[in-house]
């Protein structure tokens, strides 16, 4: 593989790629930017109008768009004023609209950000892993090269090859596997990441053992309830389940318009100039319905507040007693995995050539070597992601 064709890359530089390369969130930012808009137009005042009329056809003498003087026209202004505080009302609900569309975009980033790191660190390990089962596979195949031509030779039984080209299929039948989960897992990240290149995650021991932190559980849950933008969000929607019941009392409240006339000739005085109002009488329709369901709406998002509560607090509680069996599970196969296996596994290998080690007892720790190679890979994964959905949990950045 080309060096251009890889992006190597840190957790820290991936962020900043996905932050201003990813199009579902320049797509979901540009939303804010509509809600602002509204605004905008919500504080606007009503334009007002202007009638013009004039005479079209006289029969009474003869003439058609008979103006002037002895002709007749009028022009009539018209302003409506709203009353009651309903502009300021749907200034408030423009504004809570943009907080809500804020908090949405910042769940996104959250759900996000966990899909990408966790897919990286899974990157992380199974390329480890297809390195490792690379190597191993290239090792065997030159052991099994020296067996066949022994074995042409008759000297070494022909049943140890057959072991030894087991060993290979089982190897190269493990990498084709994690070379499909990883190839599906790479196509998730290349994009969130937007690119092409192939993605090779900067991991360390370090930053797997950074993750290894000791809480408390009463607050995470704290910083959930103040963090969560799931949760700020449904907090707001009922502020502007609130905001809108307010603004439907206003609508009950009756709006005035104002006008001013100008009539040459159709009045009772000629060149005659008017003023006037209308008002609307709310006698019948006073907006009823329509107070009486925004209040319900109210009842209806405090509930689902409430039960939006009870489920991140579960959440919290949820990921962190994962976290901590994982922890400990983590630290318990650290003390057992050590470079002990990787000097055992050479000694092995050479003992193996020379003679020393049965093909039996050789395939037989091959075996055990991959599957705590797997074990320990798994672990880490399990590691990672725990840390990650405690983040995710809580909506606040831990580690």
């Amino acid at each position: 593989m080309a060096q251009s064709d890889t992006l190597s890359i840190t957790i820290a530089q991936a962020d900043k790629v996905f932050l201003s390369t990813n199009y579902q969130l320049l797509a979901t930012s540009l939303n804010i930017d509509v809600q602002k808009a509204q605004v905008l137009q919500a504080s606007l005042y009503p334009n007002p109008i202007l009638t013009l009329d004039m005479n079209a056809i006289d029969p009474e003498n003869n003439k058609i768009f008979h103006l002037g003087n002895s002709g007749q026209q009028s022009v009539q202004l018209e302003q409506l004023i709203l009353l009651g505080g309903k502009r300021k009302a749907q200034i408030d609900l423009a504004k809570t609209n943009v907080e809500m569309t804020e908090l949405a975009f910042q769940d996104l980033i959250r759900q996000l950000k966990f899909e990408l790191h966790t897919g990286l660190y899974l990157l992380n390990q199974q390329q480890i892993l297809i390195g490792k089962y690379t190597k191993q596979m290239a090792m065997v195949d030159n052991i099994l090269s020296t067996y066949e031509y022994q074995a042409h030779k008759g000297n070494i039984p022909l049943k140890d090859v057959v072991r030894l080209k087991g060993v290979y299929l089982n190897l190269s039948n493990e990498r084709a596997t994690i070379y499909g989960d990883y190839f599906q897992q790479l196509s998730k990240v290349q994009t969130l990441l937007q690119t092409k290149s192939i993605v090779v995650p900067k991991v360390t021991d370090a930053d797997i053992q950074s993750f290894i932190q000791p809480f408390d559980v009463q607050l995470l849950i704290n910083q959930a309830l103040e963090n969560r933008p799931d949760l700020l969000l449904g907090k707001k929607d009922a502020v502007f389940a609130e905001q809108y019941f307010t603004l439907q009392k206003k609508l009950a409240k009756p709006d005035i318009t104002l006008f001013s006339s100008y009539d040459q000739r159709g009045g009772a005085f000629q060149r005659q100039v008017n003023l006037g109002v209308a008002i609307p009488l709310m006698f019948w329709n006073k907006n009823q319905g329509n107070i009486k369901s925004a209040e319900t709406q109210i009842k209806v998002k405090h509930l689902f507040v409430e039960g939006l509560k009870s489920q991140v607090i579960a959440e919290v509680q949820s990921t962190y007693w994962q976290y901590r069996q994982t922890v400990s599970e983590f630290l318990k196969n650290n003390k057992l995995y050590d470079e002990d296996f990787e000097i055992t596994l050479k000694g092995m290998t050479e003992n193996f050539q020379k003679g020393n080690v049965s093909v039996i007892e050789f395939v037989d720790f091959f075996e055990s070597y991959n599957n705590a190679l797997s074990e320990i890979s798994r672990i880490k994964i399990q590691l990672a992601t725990s840390a990650e959905q405690i983040k995710l949990s809580t909506g606040k950045e831990l580690f």
